[in-house]
């Protein structure tokens, strides 16, 4: 990483390295401080802990354990670290898996502008976290390593994050009804941070046996694609974005209806607004219109920069993500309440094996 600045003081920026189970204690710690309080106020908590001891989450689990053996023992030393169970702390990151209404928003725009290609995300979670949420730079022995948004507790890479294979992602809740057998949706995400391109990523999403579902918008240094992924327990819909586009909390691409999802008003208000609003922009699409639309208050129905005590998903923006991707590598902005907080340029390595 080149340059990094972090330029406020409220969203620190945190090196961890090592083995994975050295990675996950330290996440762990760096957790410790607000986590306890974090779950005493959620509701989602509540909700999810009920799930103790149930088969499965045990199913759950075994799935993880087959796939991606690193990515719990990652999840394990987090748990040591925050002086949690193991238990449930493995509970908190299948949250997706376990209720329909995980307090996890987010809206994502795409674009691409000549050979230029930009993904910008507004991250939407608990107001709690306001000012308890963190950046880190994790740096797997063996891996390409990332920059990601973290939330207390929870395995970085389900938010926004850049690798140094030059990897972009970015991830939106999806809802879904019916989960499966499989591996949790957190873990994919995660998973993929640790690809060394975005075919490989790709191909990792297209193999794993989901057990809900996310959205992932993807773009890769030195790769002209960004691709829009509704990685799901019945279904992985790859669309590639060949101008600009919009993507809220629910699956929006063709066959999706197939599958039982929960659609909120938020979420439906916001992809009809940003898909109203890319519409409308003046071509070129550049960085700063990007930022516009994500802090865009609709004259009408919900907004998609939510700031409301009383948002009817219970969530507020956290933080805004701008990635720009070129040729040697990703630029990444920061930005909350409209103040720019963090930038750095990740220069693309060779791409790595994440086997």
């Amino acid at each position: 990483m080149d340059g990094a600045v972090a330029l406020t003081p409220n969203l620190k920026l945190h090196e961890v390295g090592g083995e994975p189970y050295e990675i996950g204690y330290r996440l762990g710690e760096l957790a410790r401080p607000v986590f306890a309080d974090y779950m005493d106020q959620s509701s989602a908590w509540r909700a999810v802990r009920r799930w103790r001891g149930d088969p499965f989450v045990q199913a759950l689990r075994d799935a993880a354990r087959a796939h991606f053996p690193a990515l719990l023992a990652e999840l394990d030393g987090m748990a040591a670290g925050l002086r949690w169970p193991v238990e449930d702390v493995f509970l908190w990151n299948c949250r997706g898996e376990l209720i329909h209404h995980a307090p996890d928003g987010c809206t994502t725009l795409a674009a691409v502008e000549g050979d230029t290609r930009f993904i910008a995300h507004n991250e939407d979670g608990d107001p709690f976290l306001r000012e308890r949420c963190a950046l880190v730079d994790v740096r797997p022995s063996g891996k390409p390593g990332f920059v990601s948004f973290y939330y207390p507790g929870s395995l970085p890479g389900h938010t926004f994050a850049a690798n140094r294979a030059g990897l972009v992602q970015t991830i939106n809740n999806l809802r879904i009804r019916a989960p499966a057998v499989g591996v949790p949706r957190m873990i994919l995400a995660r998973a993929v941070l640790d690809s060394g391109s975005l075919d490989e990523a790709l191909h990792m999403l297209r193999g794993a046996p989901a057990a809900s579902g996310f959205h992932h918008t993807l773009g890769c240094a030195s790769d002209a694609r960004l691709v829009s992924v509704e990685a799901t327990a019945r279904r992985c819909s790859l669309q590639t974005i060949r101008t600009r586009a919009g993507h809220a909390n629910h699956m929006i691409h063709p066959g999706c209806e197939a599958q039982a999802q929960i659609i909120t008003d938020s979420s439906r208000d916001r992809q009809l607004r940003v898909e109203a609003l890319l519409l409308a922009a003046a071509s070129p699409l550049n960085a700063n219109a990007l930022l516009d639309v994500l802090q865009d208050r609709a004259p009408s129905g919900l907004p998609i920069y939510r700031d409301d005590p009383s948002d009817p998903d219970d969530e507020n923006t956290l933080a805004t993500a701008l990635f720009e991707i070129g040729h040697a590598g990703v630029s990444m902005q920061v930005v909350r309440e409209g103040q720019r907080v963090f930038d750095t340029f990740i220069s693309s390595t060779t791409p790595m094996s994440a086997a």
